[in-house]
């Protein structure tokens, strides 16, 4: 039994009214700009996860929309990359607490390794804590290690993941909801607190997440992808609208991607390929976030861990020559 609960912004496709969606995504034609966790540029699988708050801080003071984190339970040494450490969940209540208006983002928590009373209790906790800053993006996970290590089926993550996120819609859209599923059941005699400040919780999907499009551009806000050429890319982004439009929805819903960075001392760099992006100058990077911009990418999560520069210098400089061109509008 599912609850009977059913909320119209889902429904007819209101873009959510949570100050982190809202900071995060300013519809087509606008381009932000988000730093992932950690904000550093390492070798290896660890970060040192050194002055994190303090660049947390000033990319606020930049005018970075969007700060982001990744659900990394365990150190897997095929995967390469633990992540900012710790528990995105105790990282973002860190965050939250010397922060005032930059979004706070999971990109993303592993959805079906956890109890989705305990996601929902942790996401409505930060989104709290930080005024309604909170975006909710989720994905499948993908490394068996882990799943071996919570004891869930690998085999059955994709129906996993569709009944866990109705399960954390009931618990924090509803009061005192009523539900049943595999992972427990809801008869109306308890309830989740805290409720989101808006309502509810803006979800964004990475991936596929086991799921087909048609899923997604119903139930999610926002679709949350891997980075392509920008050609590429507006392909994916076509079938993205085509499954929104197919669900009914009112209106487009924000398409977001990833992009790792190496951001050269020369303005002029050619740009080259490194792993999930690019090695090039200030000039090249300009024309590649513009020409995103241009096909509908309405935000790009930065990554520096492949910078060869310290990654202070790269967020100032980003900070302050480029963020201001797409906060502007201005067309190059």
């Amino acid at each position: 039994m599912r609850s009977s609960a059913i909320h119209s912004e889902r429904q007819n496709g209101d873009v959510p009214q949570s100050k982190g969606f809202r900071r995060t995504f300013a519809g087509r034609g606008h381009l932000s700009l988000g730093l992932t966790f950690p904000i550093e540029a390492y070798s290896g699988e660890v970060p040192r996860m050194e002055g994190q708050l303090d660049l947390a801080c000033r990319a606020e003071e930049l005018g970075y929309s969007t700060l982001w984190v990744r659900d990394v339970p365990l150190r897997d040494p095929s995967f390469g990359d633990v992540g900012q450490i710790y528990d995105p969940w105790v990282w973002l209540g860190a965050v939250a607490t010397v922060t005032k208006s930059i979004a706070l983002a999971t990109g993303a928590i592993a959805l079906p390794l956890h109890h989705p009373l305990d996601v929902a209790k942790s996401a409505t906790s930060v989104d709290s804590l930080s005024g309604g800053r909170l975006v909710l993006g989720l994905a499948s996970g993908d490394r068996a290690v882990e799943y071996g290590a919570y004891g869930r089926p690998i085999g059955s993550r994709g129906a996993d993941f569709r009944e866990s996120l109705a399960y954390i819609r009931d618990l924090t859209e509803s009061t005192f909801p009523r539900a049943s599923s595999s992972w427990g059941t809801l008869d109306g005699s308890a309830d989740l607190l805290p409720k989101p400040v808006a309502g509810r919780l803006p979800v964004l999907v990475t991936g596929r997440a086991q799921q087909d499009m048609a899923w997604i551009g119903r139930e999610a806000d926002g679709w949350l992808t891997y980075p392509r050429p920008p050609a590429h890319q507006a392909q994916a982004l076509s079938d993205w609208d085509l499954a929104v439009e197919t669900s009914g929805a009112s209106s487009t819903k924000p398409f977001a991607q990833s992009l790792y960075v190496d951001l050269t001392e020369s303005v002029d760099a050619a740009p080259t390929p490194i792993h999930l992006g690019w090695r090039l100058g200030r000039k090249a990077m300009l024309e590649l976030l513009a020409a995103y911009r241009e096909i509908g990418i309405e935000h790009i999560l930065l990554n520096l861990k492949y910078s060869r520069r310290p990654a202070d210098e790269v967020v100032e400089e980003i900070g302050s020559d480029i963020l201001p061109v797409f906060a502007t509008g201005a067309r190059l």
